[in-house]
């Protein structure tokens, strides 16, 4: 199994740019996306100067090739392209699908139902596919998700927004943080770095 990075959109965040990424997993049985990122723009987000990259437009990403998707959590920087797999199945947790269509200011609410999403609404942990199990992780929202690919030794795990930046791994303070630390993950992959996060060695 192999995860690409994909750069989908720069947002502005306190006077910089920061990447917003999605991932592809090639696995055996199928291609999963994680996350979504922005595929629009939108006048709720306009202060963040958002640029974006289209997904479909990637190198190696034909949109027709993904089987399923899988959202950490559905803020509006990881759900904004979900419309464009309106037909196949994404893979978020229920407490976050219920508090993104319950909360006001929580996301872009027409992002998340755009016609023809549908969504499988998960509780706690479950296997995606085989050596892929999704993980919940409180921390950024109550609802986030973890991705976790077995590897070898050490899983790789893909986290959303648990943390944010790399170095919120370094010390971990929300128990979404630790429970990754607490795998020994050969690498994590975040929304807002281009590249992987390695624990000390």
């Amino acid at each position: 199994m192999t995860v690409t990075p994909v750069l989908v959109a720069e947002l502005l965040a306190e006077g910089e740019r920061m990447p917003v990424c999605v991932h592809v997993i090639d696995h055996p049985d199928g291609r999963v996306l994680v996350d979504t990122g922005m595929t629009e723009l939108h006048p709720a987000v306009a202060d963040m100067d958002p640029r974006l990259f289209p997904l479909g437009e990637q190198p190696g990403v034909d949109l027709g090739s993904i089987d399923i998707v899988v959202n950490t959590h559905l803020h509006f920087d990881h759900c904004g392209g979900n419309r464009l797999f309106a037909g196949r199945p994404i893979h978020v947790q229920r407490r976050e699908l219920d508090d993104a269509r319950s909360r006001d200011d929580y996301t872009i609410r027409e992002w998340v139902d755009a016609p023809g999403v549908q969504y499988v609404a998960v509780d706690g942990e479950s296997e995606l596919l085989p050596g892929i199990r999704l993980v919940p992780a409180p921390g950024h929202t109550p609802g986030s998700q973890l991705v976790v690919i077995a590897t070898g030794a050490r899983p790789v795990v893909i986290a959303g927004d648990t943390a944010v930046f790399s170095g919120e791994l370094d010390d971990p303070t929300t128990d979404g943080q630790r429970l990754i630390r607490a795998f020994d993950p050969e690498l994590v992959w975040l929304a807002h770095d281009r590249e992987p996060w390695r624990p000390p060695r």
